[in-house]
């Protein structure tokens, strides 16, 4: 697709981590909705089957990047003002769990910092290329959407890293919300609970509760979640959605379970 015809279009995405589960439904979902989206996530293949998925008339370009790699992230938002010419909507998506099931005494240094590297400063190098980009464009402005986590709220059991990375999250969410308001640059986070992804296939064969026992626990769609990604998108600058959480309604989360 020529640079031409991309140009011309004026609701554009960036979608991290859209290789695979949350991020590809999100993706898929924006293109379905009429948006240019660029594709980013570290492997090319992934992304390339997203493009695929989208279809033939999709506006989509594939940037492979590594969000927790400065040049990377640089790299990425460049190939989108190339491209498409402006920026409206960052979906700051890309994250990692790390191991599993290491007590927090065991977990090594290399593996804190990876998750920390990819789920919060991956999250604020996108965040901040895009603060970049929407206040200089005209007309100014644009939307970023941080995927949290109900992990934002509760940790589960040997789960350091990857939750005080989503708590952190939060604190992103509301700086930049406040940050952006001078520029029309709108911020929120929607905090997902068991969307059926690769990261959450245990939940239904058993995974470790707070008593220590092991429990299936239920999923949902990852489009369900896509769906509502979509229309915080798709508000108008002057409204925002602040926090939200989108989760499977049996899942052990809400009071005692």
């Amino acid at each position: 697709m020529s640079n031409k015809l991309l140009n011309s279009v004026t609701k554009t995405a960036v979608v991290t981590g859209a290789g695979s589960g949350i991020g590809r439904a999100v993706a898929l979902a924006l293109c379905g909705a009429g948006w240019s989206v660029a594709l980013a996530g570290r492997r090319p293949e992934p992304l390339a089957e997203t493009a695929a998925l989208a279809g033939p008339d999709a506006r989509v370009i594939t940037v492979p990047a590594d969000v927790s790699r400065p040049d990377d992230v640089d790299a990425l938002f460049s190939s989108v003002r190339e491209c498409f010419g402006r920026l409206d909507l960052l979906f700051n998506n890309a994250g990692t769990f790390g191991p599993r099931a290491v007590p927090v005494e065991d977990l090594a240094y290399d593996d804190w910092r990876t998750v920390v590297d990819v789920n919060l400063t991956g999250a604020f190098l996108c965040a901040q290329a895009a603060y970049r980009q929407m206040k200089e464009q005209d007309p100014q402005g644009g939307r970023i959407i941080n995927n949290g986590s109900v992990s934002a709220h509760a940790p589960r059991p040997h789960s350091v890293a990857y939750t005080a990375t989503k708590h952190a999250m939060t604190g992103l969410t509301k700086s930049l919300s406040l940050d952006g308001r001078p520029y029309r640059i709108a911020c929120g986070q929607i905090d997902i609970g068991n969307a059926a992804t690769e990261m959450t296939e245990r939940m239904r064969t058993g995974t470790l509760q707070a008593n220590g026992e092991l429990a299936v626990e239920p999923v949902m769609a990852a489009s369900d979640v896509a769906r509502t990604v979509v229309h915080m998108a798709e508000l108008p600058l002057e409204a925002n959605v602040q926090f939200t959480t989108v989760m499977a309604t049996g899942m052990p989360y809400v009071g005692r379970g």
